[in-house]
C-alpha cells in the first residue's frame, strides 16, 4: 500500500486508486459484452425479470434503482433478441407485463458472474469493522466530491447507463 508520505500529494493517490476502480469495472464490462452479448444494466434487468417471472417496467425500474425510460430501452433490445416478451394484462390493459423467454432461462444458465458478485462476496468475508471503515471512507470520498445528490445504480457500472456500448444498452 502506497503510503501518503511517499506519495508527495495524498490526493493525487486517492485519485488514483479511484482511477484504477472505474478502469475495473470499465474492463469487465466490455468483457461482458464482448463474451456474452449483453451489458451489465441489460443482465442485471433479465435476471430480475427471470426471477419475478412476469413483472412491469416500474417493477424492475424500482428493484434495479433505474428509470423507467431506461428499463424500456433495455427491455426493447432485450424484446429484440428474444429474451423477453412484452404483453398487455388481461386484467388491467393499461399495464404491460414482461416475462423471460425460454431462451432468456438458457441464456442466463450460462452467464458470467457480474462483478459485484464477486466484489460482494469479498466484501462480506471481511471484519465488520473493515466494512464500516470501506463505507465510511467512500462517503467522505462522495461528500468531498459534492456528489451526495448523483444518482447511482446499486450496481457497478463505468458506462453511463443512458448511453448505449457499441450502440447497445
Amino acid at each position: 500500500m502506497e503510503s501518503l508520505k511517499n506519495s508527495g500529494n495524498g490526493s493525487d493517490s486517492v485519485l488514483a486508486a479511484l482511477r484504477k476502480i472505474m478502469r475495473s469495472i470499465d474492463l469487465h464490462s466490455k468483457s461482458l459484452v464482448k463474451r456474452f452479448g449483453l451489458t451489465s444494466p441489460q443482465l442485471i434487468v433479465l435476471r430480475e425479470v427471470d426471477a419475478h417471472g412476469q413483472v412491469t417496467a416500474g417493477e424492475i425500474a424500482h428493484a434495479v434503482s433505474l428509470s423507467q425510460a431506461t428499463i424500456t430501452g433495455i427491455f426493447e433490445r432485450l424484446e429484440k433478441r428474444g429474451l423477453i416478451t412484452r404483453k398487455r394484462s388481461s386484467d388491467d390493459r393499461r399495464r404491460i407485463l414482461v416475462q423471460p423467454t425460454l431462451e432468456a432461462t438458457k441464456c442466463l444458465a450460462g452467464a458470467p458472474p457480474l462483478m459485484q458478485e464477486s466484489f460482494v462476496d469479498a466484501f462480506e468475508k471481511l471484519q465488520d469493522w473493515e466494512k464500516s471503515m470501506i463505507l465510511s471512507s467512500l462517503q467522505r470520498l462522495v461528500s468531498l466530491m459534492d456528489a451526495q445528490n448523483i444518482d447511482a445504480a446499486p450496481f457497478l457500472a463505468a458506462e453511463s447507463l443512458e448511453t448505449p456500448i457499441n450502440g447497445e444498452n
